[in-house]
């Protein structure tokens, strides 16, 4: 599933809307992961709080939005853009890469609270798109 011309322009144009508020999606798409699939918990053991808003699930959540709008800015070439993160999941991490689709949804569950009047369904089906991009691009050295 490619990226049209019009699903980039509607990714990078949402993008900028959500960059004031990156910081609280990050957070609660990420403590809804760790309160709606408990199972994802497992990864994060080591911190100390793991409860929604915590400050390891926030900085954490930070972390992954700056991952993302990384991955808008190379948006042409995700597979090679998001390479070095594909191989710090892949191989020092060992996230099960089924994992970022789970945060995908949870985050575009946010999205949709956040921003209800901008996230149209076309604004939808091309965020979705994108993020199923990133997650592939993820998961691409677990091959």
């Amino acid at each position: 599933m490619s990226l049209s011309a019009k699903d980039k322009a509607a990714v990078k144009g949402f993008l900028a809307k959500m960059k004031s508020r990156s910081d609280e999606i990050g957070t609660e798409s990420l403590s809804r992961m760790l309160v709606v699939y408990p199972q994802t918990k497992s990864y994060f053991a080591h911190w100390k709080d793991l409860s929604p808003g915590s400050a390891p699930v926030r900085k954490h959540g930070i972390t992954i939005m700056n991952g993302i709008y990384e991955a808008a800015e190379k948006i042409d070439e995700l597979p090679g853009g998001l390479l070095t993160l594909s191989e710090l999941h892949a191989f020092m991490l060992r996230i099960d890469p089924v994992n970022f689709k789970i945060f995908t949804h949870c985050m575009l569950v946010v999205l949709c609270m956040f921003f209800p009047e901008d996230f149209t369904p076309s604004v939808h089906r091309a965020i979705d798109k994108f993020l199923a991009q990133v997650a592939l691009a993820l998961a691409e050295k677990y091959r």
